[in-house]
């Protein structure tokens, strides 16, 4: 399979502290990567920094084999931790938002995903609820065609339902021609998604791998390797 991610020894400092200490990692196409870490560990500044929104302070990284970060950027396609649409807008409204700023977005498939997730075009930002929200931003993020794709806590705050549908829709939007990092410290409710793994603290990597290997190796599930290696945080 083709590598769609190869950073090398990535680094981000804020000041004097490290966010970002050397963090090597590699992800082929059709994989589906669980970013785990406690809060503040480093991988929110990892996402961003892979989406184009902050340049690193040393290392490199690569998409699909491009390294400009301009063309980086295009093949990328970003959900965020925190909701960024306006509150009037309509979920038509956000669709035809994305369609205007992004080349790569399929506006009948996003239409598609608005019926899977039960959310009605008419439907307001201002009136919908936190678990809709999130449904509405997986589904602008995965109508892209990108070659990445990266979730930062896409489950966090939202009802087991949503979660649920959400994972129905990570699972139906996977393709083999991309890869995806999902970011959570949720790791029960999605790790049977993932093929690799990579844990994280104070930023550094610090256990990483092919999922089903590790579970043989240490004979424990991924939520229970996270347990262990965080357990003291």
């Amino acid at each position: 399979m083709p590598v769609i991610l190869e950073t090398a020894r990535l680094r981000k400092n804020y000041l004097v502290k490290p966010a970002l200490r050397d963090v090597t990692l590699s992800l082929e196409s059709g994989r589906i990567l669980g970013l785990m870490g406690p809060n503040g560990s480093g991988k929110t500044t990892l996402l961003k920094i892979l989406a184009g929104l902050q340049k690193p302070s040393g290392g490199s990284f690569s998409v699909a084999g491009e390294s400009d970060p301009v063309r980086t950027k295009a093949l990328v396609s970003f959900l965020p931790d925190r909701n960024a649409l306006y509150p009037w807008m309509r979920a038509v409204d956000a669709i035809a938002f994305y369609a205007d700023f992004f080349a790569d977005f399929d506006r009948a498939k996003a239409t598609e995903m608005l019926s899977f997730m039960k959310l009605d075009p008419a439907d307001r930002v201002s009136a919908m609820s936190k678990g809709m929200i999130e449904k509405l931003n997986l589904t602008l993020a995965f109508s892209r065609r990108a070659r990445l794709f990266l979730l930062d806590e896409p489950l966090g705050g939202v009802d087991p339902v949503a979660r649920e549908r959400i994972v129905s829709t990570i699972i139906r939007t996977w393709t083999e021609d991309s890869a995806i990092i999902i970011s959570t410290h949720l790791v029960n409710d999605v790790e049977q998604l993932f093929n690799d793994v990579a844990f994280i603290d104070e930023g550094e990597i610090v256990l990483a791998g092919d999922a089903e290997s590790l579970r043989a190796e240490r004979g424990k599930s991924v939520d229970q390797l996270y347990i262990d290696l965080f357990s003291g945080r």
